[in-house]
């Protein structure tokens, strides 16, 4: 069997070196190999703009690393691009004539309005959210924000701003003060201020961000149990614990990583400045920005399927799911979740259409696992889905469809469904509950089975109207649900069998 070929990105960023090596997989990309240096490349810019020896160093010897790697990948299927430092920088042109050498390849020095248009179609690629996007990247040494739609960058602009650049000017010595944030949330702002009508007036539905500060702050809030969305207020109180520090050297947060912080700060700077001149209300994580854009353009039909669609049916096929049986529970799941929501306002009214599309994504995986074996599949299934890489789903969404996979039979562990943050707590409980329900109906795995029935969910009790006669040649899972009362009661919850 011929394997599948494959696909290079490097990306010559202005704080780090960056290697993607991909190949297709079932319809999906499979990440074979990740390479990131902390080359610094902005910092060793000097008031002439010219690279300094030691950065000419830095860089050519992290690329003769990623040269060993390029020998077996067709031409044809790698892209290195170069960024804002490489595009300010006055001796630029030495530099990637000795880095060509080096990797024995072509790169492209990308403009500004390039590198922020393929940024965005890292994002459409790889996040699943509504088509009108306004999307923030924080580099090294630019900015970019893009408004889009779908696949197609409407508006894009690059700003020679960045968290190096800005750690360099306003935070030289590594010293933490409430002037030093004033004079670079200023000075961002003269820049984002002259953009602001046009991007309001064509305005957006979500934003998004893919670069290492928006990283950080969302691993603060995955640290802190809290829903992983942005906002002013988040920014203004990571602000506040900053400055309670005084030094780089003893900022302590908790979720923030110590190669994180050198350019958190002056990140922190930029993104604020970007919410208050555009009244950004939140902001969520990407799954892809830069490498992602290059990386996906390169690879045929990425744009005929939907992104969760094409996750999940690689997911299938890759692990050998029973897909007529994850149709069949899919199929009770949606009958149970509709007879719910008839007398349970906070069903019908609060689970969003996102949330309900996590518990039928989790019924098409819910046995991912029996691939490894049967008696601990569960926690299989759910370790696979916390470590596979999902594009169209983000962490916390990633979080919850491996606890219902861990959860869809057996013992509840009700901590683990408080902690995560995709969905509410008790709308959380439902959705398990249903998952449940639906895998016992469908114990037979066989089509045309279940005789016509009735659920209801009251005040907390669900009941489930079944056909005497079908319980009477049916006892196994007559037992089941028997014992199903008991589990459900740890998330507050009975269920009454009534015989019809």
């Amino acid at each position: 069997m011929v394997t599948s070929p494959l696909y290079a990105v490097i990306d010559l960023g202005s704080n780090s070196f960056h290697m993607l090596i991909t190949r297709l997989v079932a319809q999906s990309v499979q990440v074979v190999d990740k390479v990131k240096r902390k080359v610094r490349l902005a910092s060793g810019l000097n008031e002439h703009n010219q690279l300094d020896d030691a950065a000419f160093a830095r860089g050519l010897e992290c690329l003769s690393f990623f040269a060993e790697r390029l020998q077996d990948i067709p031409t044809d299927n790698i892209r290195i691009v170069a960024t804002a430092t490489l595009r300010i920088a006055s001796n630029a042109d030495q530099f990637l004539e000795q880095a060509e050498q080096v990797l024995g390849k072509k790169i492209s020095l990308l403009t500004g309005e390039q590198e922020a248009v393929q940024i965005y179609l890292g994002v459409a690629h790889t996040s699943c959210s509504v088509d009108d996007r306004l999307v923030l990247d924080i580099g090294g040494a630019s900015t970019e924000i893009i408004i889009g739609n779908g696949f197609k960058a409407i508006k894009v602009t690059s700003l020679n701003m960045g968290c190096v650049t800005f750690n360099n000017e306003f935070f030289p010595d590594q010293q933490l003060s409430k002037n030093s944030f004033t004079l670079a949330v200023q000075t961002a702002k003269k820049l984002l201020t002259p953009l602001a009508t046009d991007y309001q007036t064509i305005g957006w539905q979500t934003a998004l961000g893919g670069s290492g500060t928006m990283q950080a702050l969302t691993e603060i809030l995955n640290a802190q149990h809290l829903p992983a969305i942005i906002t002013l207020d988040f920014l203004q109180q990571i602000k506040n614990q900053l400055l309670n520090f005084k030094h780089f050297n003893v900022i302590r947060i908790k979720g923030l990583s110590s190669d994180r912080i050198p350019v958190f700060a002056s990140g922190l700077t930029i993104l604020t400045a970007i919410f208050e001149t555009f009244s950004i209300e939140s902001l969520q994580l990407s799954s892809g920005a830069l490498r992602e854009g290059l990386l996906y353009e390169m690879l045929p039909d990425m744009k005929e399927l939907s992104i969760r669609h094409r996750t999940i049916k690689s997911l299938c096929q890759r692990f050998h799911i029973d897909e007529e049986h994850a149709d069949r529970v899919t199929t009770e799941t949606n009958t149970l979740y509709n007879q719910f929501s008839v007398d349970t306002p906070l069903l019908k009214e609060k689970i969003r259409e996102n949330e309900f599309k996590l518990l039928t994504t989790a019924c098409t995986l819910h046995e991912i696992g029996l691939l490894l074996e049967y008696k601990q599949h569960q926690k299989h299934g759910a370790y696979i889905i916390n470590n596979a890489d999902l594009p169209g789903f983000n962490q916390e969404e990633t979080q919850f469809l491996a606890l219902l996979i861990q959860m869809y039979k057996g013992s509840i562990d009700i901590s683990l469904l408080n902690n995560q943050t995709a969905v509410g707590k008790q709308n959380a409980k439902y959705l398990l509950a249903t998952l449940r329900l639906a895998v016992i109906l469908c114990h037979r795995r066989q089509d045309e089975v279940l005789p016509f029935y009735q659920a209801k969910l009251v005040s907390d009790t669900i009941y489930l109207s079944l056909p005497r006669s079908w319980l009477i040649t049916h006892p196994l899972i007559f037992d089941e649900l028997k014992q199903e009362h008991q589990h459900l009661q740890v998330l507050g919850l009975s269920l009454s069998v009534v015989e019809t």
